[in-house]
């Protein structure tokens, strides 16, 4: 609500692209006429079936991290934005859970005799700026929170998983059950690493905000290369040491 409240425009037709919940329409209602609910396709193609220049306004909160072809989501978004439509969502990316995939790799590469993936892949905040440009968004900004969550224990860590939803559901997961005495390593070598004084341990949950428009021709344009009135180098020659 914060970063739609820094856009000083109002927007008619907007679609929630998968974000968990209503708290996010009920947040903006006073900002969109009219803000739908739209899920993303549990298929291969993740095709949204949105029809090109529909709606103004995409928002996602925490969802798109789980598609298969984020990219070609990001390009059917464009394609279904009016010009000057804005997307403005929030993925987990970067970071996140490092502690839990290192704990994992190194129990498994010390007990199993080599290591299994066990938490998805993710974006990072370079990638995730390359992926608006790619798609065609204008005027591409991306940036990062990070949120440091605390636990009693790993086990503790991997039960909020679960109720979340955000088990491992990677293809080259090892397809056998975890080995008990895997998993006990595991917690103890997350704790070992990545426990505070008190005995907590630390999970990082890295949030990348997307932010992109639709090409209009009132947005900003780059400057020509070579048409700039001032020389750099003269700038810096001038500089007081």
């Amino acid at each position: 609500m914060e970063r739609l409240g820094s856009v000083n425009r109002t927007f008619v037709d907007g679609i929630d692209l998968a974000t968990p919940g209503a708290l996010l329409r009920r947040a903006v209602q006073d900002r969109v006429a009219t803000l739908s609910a739209v899920d993303v396709p549990v298929t291969d193609s993740d095709s949204l079936q949105l029809a090109p220049a529909s709606v103004d306004l995409v928002l996602s909160v925490l969802a798109l991290q789980f598609v298969n072809d984020l990219p070609g989501v990001l390009a059917q978004l464009r394609a279904a934005l009016k010009p000057d439509g804005l997307l403005l969502a929030a993925i987990v990316g970067g970071d996140t859970l490092t502690e839990l995939r290192q704990s994992f790799a190194a129990a498994e590469a010390e007990l199993e005799g080599g290591a299994s993936p066990r938490v998805s892949p993710f974006a990072d905040l370079r990638d995730a700026g390359g992926l608006l440009q790619r798609a065609g968004f204008a005027l591409p900004v991306t940036d990062l929170d990070r949120l440091t969550v605390r636990y009693d224990n790993a086990f503790a860590l991997m039960q909020d998983l679960r109720r979340m939803g955000a088990t491992n559901v990677l293809v080259e997961q090892r397809k056998l059950p975890t080995r008990r005495a895997t998993m006990l390593r595991m917690a103890q070598i997350y704790s070992e690493r990545f426990a505070d004084t008190d005995g907590r341990i630390r999970a990082t949950f890295d949030i990348i905000w997307l932010l992109g428009w639709a090409p209009h021709a009132s947005q900003q344009k780059p400057l020509r290369p070579g048409s700039a009135k001032f020389s750099l180098e003269a700038a810096v020659k001038r500089r007081p040491k």
